[in-house]
């Protein structure tokens, strides 16, 4: 089955807030190996919206909506899905009720808008919404679903979880299983060139370089009838891309690149102190975050100034003079420096140009 899901709001248009609900949809579906072949974002806007239902339909079996279920006028979702499949919007009675008793626990009074929130299309499955005031929907109409969902992922994502996933079971076509291979000290297309024959014969499983700041990490995703299975799929596909990339693949998954030098300084037992000038701190920090950061982690400077480098650290002003602060000359002297002054196995040194333009 193929879903396609439909972000309802002029804020998402305009880019005022962020489309995390997409996001969340499309990688809870692919748990469960389901297929988004595509996402639209429409307005608040009757008639744009029932022709992204129309385009939407002549592609999918599916639609998720979310967004356009709160009390006000330009909220639509509900009434254009009722448009849509030609079916009258009716009252439920306990929808009402709850969305009362909402209300009453904030000592307010329900408002006219609010009980709009009350009606769905006939026959509809309804969605309790435990957080809010917009209970979902779910309508079957001739082979076609629309699920209709809130916006706020407060909202959303409970509702998701108890009310669409156990629903959408029942077109569950096998398991999608992905693993994130981390890749640090080469480029996008560098890791691109080397594993150019995996990418040019994969289908199942799939693998995706994606760039990401200071580093590229490798989805592989693979499809099987269970969740082993397409981890037993993966392993041999791993297995090939590390051999090719040898130690520039230093993690998986949500590992972080300090976190594994961390690790390998406290089995070695060595200590670290850092000295930055353009990244201001930013690798001291990243380092404290870690846990056991104490086992290692001596001292962190930030010599920004030259006179900083030469005081604190010792740099020489020859060097400053004849290579300048931004020289490998300079960092290799401010990390000598720090590792002297903190009496630390390892000095880590940063410099270079700050700022928007530095690099």
């Amino acid at each position: 089955m193929n879903v396609e899901i439909i972000s309802v709001g002029t804020e998402l248009l305009l880019g005022n807030i962020l489309n995390t609900d997409a996001q969340y949809i499309s990688r809870r579906l692919s748990d469960i190996g389901l297929t988004v072949y595509f996402q639209t974002v429409v307005g608040d806007n009757k008639e744009r919206l029932k022709k992204a239902f129309k385009t939407a339909y002549e592609r999918a079996d599916i639609i998720i909506t979310s967004g356009g279920l709160g009390p006000t006028n330009d909220d639509l979702t509900k009434e254009t899905g009722a448009e849509y499949f030609n079916k009258k919007l009716v009252l439920d009675e306990k929808s009402l009720d709850a969305i009362k008793e909402y209300f009453k626990s904030l000592n307010r009074k329900i408002g006219e808008g609010n009980k709009k929130q009350a009606y769905f299309p006939e026959d509809a499955i309804i969605i309790p919404n435990g957080n809010g005031t917009a209970p979902g929907c779910i309508i079957e109409d001739g082979g076609k679903v629309l699920i209709n969902l809130p916006g706020p992922p407060s909202e959303l994502i409970p509702m998701f979880e108890n009310g669409v996933m156990p629903y959408l079971t029942k077109y569950q076509d096998g398991v999608i299983f992905s693993k994130v291979l981390r890749v640090c000290g080469i480029g996008e297309s560098f890791v691109a060139e080397k594993i150019k024959d995996i990418l040019d014969k994969q289908t199942n499983p799939t693998v995706a370089p994606y760039a990401k700041e200071g580093e590229v990490t490798l989805r592989i995703t693979a499809k099987g009838k269970d969740e082993e299975e397409a981890k037993r799929l993966i392993v041999p596909v791993e297995k090939e891309i590390r051999n090719i990339l040898g130690d520039y693949v230093y993690g998986v998954g949500e590992t972080t690149i300090e976190e594994v030098v961390s690790n390998m300084l406290i089995d070695k037992k060595l200590t670290l102190s850092v000295a930055e000038s353009c990244t201001g701190g930013m690798i001291a920090s990243r380092f404290i975050n870690v846990s056991g950061a104490s086992n290692f982690f001596i001292e962190g400077d930030v010599t920004y100034s030259n006179e900083a480098k030469v005081r604190r650290l010792g740099v020489k002003e020859e060097t400053l003079k004849k290579f300048g602060a931004v020289s490998d000359k300079t960092a290799y002297e401010m990390a000598e420096g720090i590792a002297r002054a903190a009496h630390t196995d390892i000095g880590l040194s940063t410099t270079g140009i700050a700022g928007p333009e530095g690099g």
